[in-house]
């Protein structure tokens, strides 16, 4: 019998307009966004940044972009793409965030797809946006994020402040209505094309209400994760602006650690392939000090004290968070599942690691786990805005997930028959496989990534990859079927991108230490899914911009 579930008490919002303004009624002139500039940390009142906001959206509306414009935003994570971001999100046009690695033709190509007559982008694309009027014929307006081509970001702002100053109401004057659309999101899935995710207004502010009214966060993040996904767009800025959190911007993926060192921050969002970093790294870390063993011991006692109601994990091992920043206590792991035993490890030394899913579609939150119902294996508790339906359930209960509710995106932009595809009586097809269980929602993997042998056994390989994953030299890994003449998949294969620093100076071959390994591993595992050809990678597999391998794009 499920637990009963413990919702949190939220203040909801009607729009994204009055999250802001209670943000600015609570906190004033209190600081809302760090960041650095010229290597100083630049810190912004919430006032501040909503007068700031607020310019930006007159001087849109001056030069003729007031109102249903598509405003795409392409560049690095930055406080200009946020101001950008809530600007738009604020007034009555509709956000299109574009993923600057993309190819050039793609960025052209999603661009013009989008319907975006506005472009806010890096330095370094301006030229791309400006040199080809023809294929862009819809582009009326180039800002530049961080420099003086095109029209400078700053100017854009100094004529909107302008205006401001002489009682310009044009852009306050109106909001996108609810059910509107709000955001157009490309997603950069690891298979197929991109699509456009239709996301209203009433998705994001559901998003908003019903995830905060499962799972809390408090004081001060570190906002890491690419902004044009919805996972840190949405779930990490928006949510940390509703709480009214101070929220320290990352600039790239070298300045994690040294800026959780600098920022200090009490929780951070993260993609498993983090987490598995931090993970690796503090076990090696206490291997190399001979501290390993020690640990594993302080734990038991530790958790044994827990069962007593001594919570001393703070303590005992306050010299591994102090390489956190020394005040982290929460980290909000999704885009995939995380390996319990990596959730588990940062629980039990005093940082909770909640796992949860999502998914663009869905805006993207389905379900996260709660702090004092935290199950590793879990996905956590759903939305409880959201119906959840297993759909085509095998023998074990796993199937298809669908859901149902307030956060399922209008469908794909310009994309009939794709969105009928996924959206059948309103029930949205995640493609993921999974159960749910006394009130918990678990994942088994992908429905694209299924593997049916030809005895008939279906393998989930991110199952397999979970153990493979455990062996220290492993960088990345993904399992998959072997075929033979006629098709038919017969056996299974790991490809592995490993540290050969690591391996075991043994006189044996890496390809041997390899499979070895993974024998030993999975040993109890039924014969069908034991590994039977082991292939090891010269470079690292391509990934999406949140580290997703993409499966499709591996020659095997």
């Amino acid at each position: 019998m499920a637990k009963k579930i413990k919702y949190n008490e939220v203040v909801r919002i009607d729009s994204i307009r009055d999250m802001m303004d209670k943000a600015v009624a609570a906190m004033g002139d209190q600081t809302l966004f760090k960041y650095k500039k010229a290597g100083k940390v630049q810190e912004v009142g919430c006032k501040e940044f909503n007068d700031t906001i607020i310019y930006l959206g007159n001087a849109l509306a001056k030069r003729g972009f007031a109102e249903n414009c598509h405003i795409a935003c392409v560049g690095a994570n930055s406080y200009p793409w946020i101001v950008t971001y809530l600007s738009t999100l604020c007034g009555s046009n509709v956000f299109v965030p574009i993923d600057k690695d993309l190819p050039e033709k793609d960025l052209l190509n999603v661009v013009e797809h989008s319907e975006s007559v506005v472009i806010f982008c890096d330095k370094s694309l301006v030229p791309l946006f400006t040199s080809d009027a023809k294929e862009l014929a819809r582009v009326k307006l180039v800002v530049c994020l961080d420099g003086d081509d095109a029209v400078p970001f700053e100017s854009l702002l100094a004529e909107g402040k302008a205006l401001s100053e002489k009682g310009y109401t044009a852009y306050t004057e109106k909001t996108t209505p609810d059910m509107d659309l709000k955001m157009l999101v490309y997603t950069s899935g690891t298979t197929g094309n991109s699509k456009g995710v239709m996301l209203s207004h009433h998705n994001i502010r559901s998003a908003l209400n019903y995830g905060l009214m499962v799972e809390d966060v408090k004081v001060r993040c570190l906002s890491v994760l690419p902004y044009h996904h919805t996972y840190e767009s949405v779930i990490g800025i928006l949510v940390s602006i509703h709480k009214h959190n101070c929220i320290c911007i990352n600039e790239s993926l070298r300045a994690v650690l040294p800026n959780i060192q600098l920022y200090k921050p009490v929780y951070i969002f993260v993609v498993p392939a983090f987490a598995e970093l931090f993970y690796k790294r503090v076990w090696a870390t206490l291997e190399e000090k001979g501290k390993a063993g020690l640990v594993r011991k302080m734990i038991k006692l530790s958790n044994g004290l827990r069962k007593i109601g001594i919570d001393l994990r703070r303590k005992f091992f306050k010299q591994i968070i102090d390489n956190f920043g020394g005040e982290l206590r929460q980290i909000i792991c999704g885009g995939a599942p995380v390996r319990p035993e990596i959730g588990e490890f940062f629980t039990n030394i005093g940082i909770d690691l909640e796992n949860g899913y999502g998914i663009t579609e869905c805006s993207p939150l389905v379900s996260v786990n709660q702090g004092h119902d935290n199950d590793f294996a879990s996905v956590g508790v759903v939305l409880p805005c959201l119906e959840i339906n297993i759909d085509q359930k095998d023998e074990n209960g796993n199937g298809e997930i669908c859901v149902k509710g307030d956060v399922v995106m209008m469908g794909y932009f310009k994309d009939k028959a794709q969105t009928d595809e996924v959206l059948v009586d309103g029930w949205f097809h995640t493609g993921d496989l999974g159960n749910y269980t006394n009130g918990k929602l678990y994942i088994t993997g992908r429905k694209k990534n299924l593997i049916v042998l030809d005895n008939g056994k279906n393998i989930y390989p991110e199952e397999i990859e979970n153990y493979i994953y455990s062996i220290p030299y492993v960088k990345d890994a993904v399992v998959y079927s072997i075929k033979d003449e006629n098709g038919a998949e017969t056996d299974l294969c790991a490809e592995g991108f490993l540290d050969m620093d690591l391996l075991p100076a043994d006189g044996r071959k890496p390809e041997e230490i390899f499979k070895a390994d993974i024998l030993a591993l999975t040993k109890d595992l039924p014969s069908y899914k034991h590994i039977h050809k082991v292939v090891i990678r010269d470079t690292d597999f391509p990934k999406t911009t949140t580290k997703k391998i993409k499966r499709n794009d591996i020659k095997k």
